[in-house]
């Protein structure tokens, strides 16, 4: 993956000093990896210790959003503390002629900052509605919208992409030129997301609309990059 836009300079919390020649810091690499995502990883602290959760997660723009209840802990606390959010995608095992060698091919990306919530309707209203489209094109259109009562219940939080850093890793096994001889296979085992075969509720009677068709139709997007 290559940088097509200008990089961002890096922040001290988001310069890659480890693998400094994976690193990514333009907004074209961060946006790819952010929408292949469906969830995200916060990290975050509290009076009990030191948390990190799992939670949907879709890009608006140039920020992250997310959303729950509003007694939710993680969404109280998110907008109170600076925290770090994390997605991975890992692309194949790289196995290598050697064990220490051995690696993954991988794309992951690293948010730091302080969320905000969306306290407009509006506003919370069409993040609503882009978490639909993120989930299925189209969806939005189809379905009985929120109610007053239901939005009143949920928060809507956004934090910015504008600190943030990408790793990628793509390719074969890198060897030791003295272990290139060594007599172990060598190369990729990939991996990729696989789309199944839609199930419908045994209740419902109304005709699969065409993104439930096209569910399992190759999508270019969830091809790993080598």
């Amino acid at each position: 993956m290559k940088d097509t836009a200008a990089p961002v300079p890096p922040s001290d919390r988001t310069r890659v000093r480890r693998g400094a020649e994976k690193a990514h810091y333009d907004e074209a690499t961060l946006h790819a990896i952010v929408d292949d995502a469906y969830l995200c990883h916060i990290a975050f602290s509290d009076e009990h210790g030191a948390h990190c959760i799992p939670t949907a997660s879709w890009r608006s723009g140039g920020h992250l959003y997310i959303h729950g209840s509003n007694g939710s802990r993680l969404l109280k606390q998110l907008v109170r503390q600076t925290c770090c959010v994390t997605i991975s995608h890992l692309d194949g095992l790289v196995l290598a002629r050697s064990a220490f060698s051995h690696t993954m091919n991988y794309r992951s990306a690293m948010v730091y900052g302080r969320f905000e919530a969306v306290e407009d309707d509006a506003g919370k209203h069409a993040a609503l509605e882009a978490l639909m489209d993120k989930l299925a094109p189209g969806r939005q259109a189809e379905i009985r919208p929120g109610n007053d009562k239901e939005y009143a219940a949920t928060t809507v939080l956004r934090i910015s992409l504008a600190e943030a850093a990408c790793k990628v890793r793509a390719g074969g096994p890198n060897d030791d030129e003295e272990d290139l001889g060594w007599p172990a296979w060598a190369g990729v085992l990939p991996f990729a997301r696989a789309r199944t075969t839609p199930v419908a509720d045994p209740a419902c009677t109304v005709a699969a609309p065409a993104y439930v068709r096209d569910w399992q139709t190759p999508d270019a997007a969830l091809a790993p990059i080598y």
